[in-house]
């Protein structure tokens, strides 16, 4: 039987070079695709593919999310690869945290690619030891506990909380993470519900008091 895979990215010209680098091999076949997280988390559970290959930034939700969401929903759980165009040390920790079994940068060589879909559909892992060794040591020293409020937040929100500490707009955060200043201000209304707080600034205090205190994220 082929390795059945699925593909998540919101461009579609990365999706299809991606399906066709894939059809190319005897032994693995592409049976879906999706170009957001809602459209993934419909399709995969009935579909079951053996490999999900899952882009971390999604337009509405953070490809981390979808892995952790349909390993819960289905037994056995797909192997996933998180594809993203950028090294990201809170995305990779969310990414073991979700129980992914690989971690791949987009500039990846298509050999290389292949190869990682095989890999993880034998049961093996592509994540650094030595990430995972760091994600570990984080959670041993986890010994104090995480606010319930932060703990809510996803990765993307978190990245977005710092730069509202750091001062910047949502203009300018949009231009810092590839996003549409509209899905900022989404994102930042979204983290001050979590949090608990109506103000913009009141977020910018709480993010620099983590900091100043040592806190993880």
């Amino acid at each position: 039987m082929p390795i059945s895979v699925f593909l998540l990215d919101d461009h579609e010209i990365v999706r299809r070079g991606i399906a066709q680098l894939l059809e190319s091999e005897e032994d693995i076949q592409v049976i879906g695709e999706a170009g957001t997280a809602a459209q993934a988390l419909a399709r995969v559970p009935a579909l079951r593919p053996d490999v999900a290959i899952l882009d971390v930034r999604l337009p509405d939700g953070e490809g981390v999310s979808v892995c952790r969401d349909i390993r819960a929903a289905l037994d056995p759980p797909p192997a996933c690869l998180m594809l993203t165009s950028y090294s990201d040390d809170e995305a990779l920790f969310g990414a073991i945290m979700a129980g992914a079994a690989g971690y791949l940068l987009k500039q990846v060589g298509g050999g290389d690619l292949v190869g990682a879909v095989r890999t993880v559909a034998a049961g093996g892992s592509l994540l650094d030891p030595k990430a995972t060794a760091v994600v570990l040591e984080r959670l041993r020293k986890g010994d104090e506990p995480e606010d319930p409020r932060y703990a809510s937040l996803s990765p993307q929100e978190r990245r977005i909380l710092g730069l509202v500490a750091d001062g910047l707009t949502n203009r300018q955060i949009g231009a810092e993470l590839f996003l549409a200043e509209k899905t900022v201000k989404n994102y930042v209304s979204s983290l001050l519900h979590k949090l608990g707080f109506s103000r913009r600034t009141e977020a910018a205090v709480y993010a620099a008091e983590r900091r100043r205190s040592g806190s993880a994220g």
